[in-house]
């Protein structure tokens, strides 16, 4: 992933956030970096600015603003905003120094006022990278900016969440109709690669259903009671925008259905809209909470009045506790909206850094809406916690995971299909080949995701390359049972084809082994599996050459295992009881001392320690179990088999590893 260095703005003036008016009097004071404060001043007369803003609106009481005029004011007011920026030197120093990585410009403000100034617009003064360009869509040194409510505490954040998706969207009655089916399209497009592929159509529509919730027609109370029953991880609202209040009190609100009328309009303000994303427990508490909140709304980033208390739409979900929300400050036309959640969804699905992926939807925007200024209509209030991008990294890694086994799951439902009749050879040509391109997918992911963790740690290297390896491991097991069913139906061609390629397979696990070996040597499960596979692929005539070459490995693993065993519990432990299991098992091989009986009674101990510590449907039992039903299976030695039967019997019945969950940790 590109480097982001964090660039943090801070604009601050004595009084309450709300009642006072734009003025070029009115001054601030401005903090970047390590420098002192200096005073700036925001170049707008309100009234004058509020006029500005509306000619941006494309039509102002019914007539179209010309392209020109709307360019013109485009510039005068980019102009304007950019020589504010000018007037910090620390902030000059800071961008003026950025070259090649993304620079994530934090504007920190709580004065109402400022909430209405479009500083998106902002065209780069001399000594800005771009300078005289839209400094937001320069690409010498490329820049984002996010927005964000100063406050006490910080707002937590929690980003590393299995992703589960509410789609709420209203169209009233006597407004135009909103892109619902086309944004639904996106989102769904978005979610398919964490999709279970099942054999029916209902099955299917539930796997669609455990990630994206649909809310058509949505009222206020419909959207409350939905996320106050389940954890929405992101809410995406699509409604239109319109004013609500008087004239001297007048802000921006969304329309949504009435509650007691589901074709009537309800116009809700940001306050109450974020007091129904937000479920409370019964001691006041925050129950649920979406991380992210897009409004595909015309005017959700516009701040209206400043007379009394509250913001724009995106302003007041962020200061009622949303940590990321996404809107626009000017009307954004249907297609602008379509390519949005488009962008958004994927990007922020895989795992991308969000702050990114607004740079990409401002790019995007302006070569895809080319007559537009939907580009500069984006606005993100966000928080950035200190440990984001580990967040991130978790999150990235998580669906990565997830992405690979649902290509996993559809490869085992494959072979259960053809497993269950006798198909022609045309059926086994295209079912097979259907296999490989599976593989093949798996492992482009794969190394992709190797590739992306260059200059991470070296313990994410070691797991990134030890998910690699279990994967081959993975496309070996499929291809032994493939073996298997080739055996019963006397198909010696396949049953030879296949032998030879899981041979491969878990010849390529082994060498992922090592490498995450070399990168992490103090991983004691990294060491086991190299030492699994070693002697798999060896011959048992050739396991005293084993056990000269790696059995101080074997003590070393043990040695890791059982210290990190006396000082963690749960799972955790629960992880090191299956590699202390696993490696008496290989004793066999790499204990010169190895005694059957005893290596059972301790194998029988810790699987059992095993069921202790976690639930008996936990995924180390699940994950251990499958583990030891491979040298049953499909690496069945003389050596080890009846280990592994005491294992599998205490660790519970075994159950199929088709169609079970890969999680996160594949052992």
């Amino acid at each position: 992933m590109a480097e982001i260095r964090n660039v943090k703005l801070e604009l601050l003036r004595p009084g309450p956030a709300h009642n006072q008016l734009l003025s070029p009097l009115t001054p601030y004071l401005a903090l970047c970096g390590a420098d002192g404060p200096v005073t700036v001043n925001i170049p707008f007369e309100h009234r004058h600015l509020l006029n500005r803003l509306e000619r941006l609106s494309y039509s102002v009481d019914g007539a179209e603003i010309a392209a020109s005029q709307r360019q013109a004011e485009m510039r005068e007011i980019g102009e304007a905003i950019g020589g504010v920026f000018a007037q910090v030197p620390a902030l000059l120093t800071e961008l003026g120094n950025a070259r090649s990585e993304l620079v994530h410009l934090r504007l920190s403000m709580t004065a109402s006022e400022l909430a209405l100034v479009p500083f998106e617009l902002a065209i780069a003064s001399d000594g800005f990278p771009g300078s005289g360009s839209p400094l937001f869509l320069q690409s010498i040194a490329p820049i984002t900016l996010t927005r964000e409510v100063r406050r006490g505490q910080p707002l937590a954040v929690d980003w590393n969440r299995k992703p589960k998706i509410l789609f709420a969207f209203a169209s009233p009655r006597g407004l135009t109709p909103v892109p619902a089916q086309t944004h639904l399209e996106a989102l769904r497009r978005a979610i398919e690669p964490w999709v279970k592929w099942r054999a029916t159509p209902e099955q299917r529509i539930n796997e669609v259903k455990s990630i994206l919730t649909v809310l058509p027609n949505a009222s206020l109370q419909q959207i409350r009671k939905a996320c106050a029953e389940s954890d929405f991880t992101h809410v995406h609202i699509l409604a239109h925008g319109d004013k609500i209040g008087r004239d001297d009190d007048r802000r921006y609100g969304i329309a949504l259905c009435a509650d007691d009328n589901g074709v009537e309009k309800d116009m809700v303000d940001g306050d109450a809209l974020a007091t129904a994303l937000t479920a409370k427990d019964s001691f006041g508490g925050t129950r649920f909470r979406p991380t992210l909140v897009s409004l595909a709304t015309c005017d959700s980033g516009h701040q209206g009045s400043v007379i009394t208390p509250g913001g724009s739409l995106a302003h007041a979900l962020h200061a009622g506790g949303i940590p990321w929300v996404i809107a626009s400050q000017f009307p954004l036309w249907m297609r602008a909206s379509s390519i949005a959640v488009e962008v958004l969804y994927n990007g922020l699905l895989r795992g991308d850094d969000p702050r990114l992926v607004l740079y990409t939807l401002r790019q995007r925007l302006r070569t895809d809406s080319t007559h537009t200024h939907d580009w500069a209509s984006i606005v993100a209030y966000a928080v950035a916690p200190w440990d984001f991008e580990r967040q991130l990294e978790a999150f990235r890694n998580q669906q990565a995971r997830g992405r690979i086994e649902v290509k996993f799951d559809r490869a085992e439902e494959l072979i259960k299909i053809q497993n269950q009749v006798q198909p022609d050879a045309a059926q086994t040509s295209r079912g097979f080949m259907k296999l490989e391109e599976l593989y093949d997918s798996i492992r482009e992911d794969l190394q992709k995701w190797r590739e992306e963790s260059a200059k991470s740690s070296k313990a994410a290297q070691a797991e990134r390359l030890g998910m690699s390896a279990a994967s081959e491991k993975r496309i070996g097991n499929l291809y032994d049972h493939e073996n298997i069913v080739a055996k019963e139906r006397k198909d010696s061609k396949k049953n030879r084809k296949q032998a030879d390629q899981a041979r491969q397979a878990y010849a390529s696990a082994l060498k992922f082994y090592k490498e995450a070996l070399q990168a992490d040597p103090k991983n004691h499960w990294v060491v086991t599996q190299y030492l699994s596979l070693c002697a798999v692929l060896a011959a048992p005539k050739n396991y005293p050459d084993l056990y000269k070459q790696y059995g101080d490995w074997w003590m070393s693993a043990r040695w890791l295992a059982l210290q990190e065993l006396r000082t963690t519990t749960g799972e955790t432990k629960a992880w090191s009881l299956a590699t202390l299991a696993e490696l008496e098992l290989l004793g066999s091989v790499y204990n010169a001392s190895f005694d059957a009986r005893k290596a059972q009674e301790t194998i029988v101990l810790h699987c059992s320690d095993i069921c202790a510590e976690v639930a008996s449907d936990a995924f180390a039992v699940f994950s251990t179990r499958r583990q030891f039903t491979r040298y049953i299976d499909y690496w069945s030695r003389d050596q080890w088999i009846e280990l592994a039967k005491a294992a599998v019997a205490t660790l519970g019945a075994s159950e199929s590893w088709v169609g079970r969950p890969y999680l996160g940790g594949e052992r």
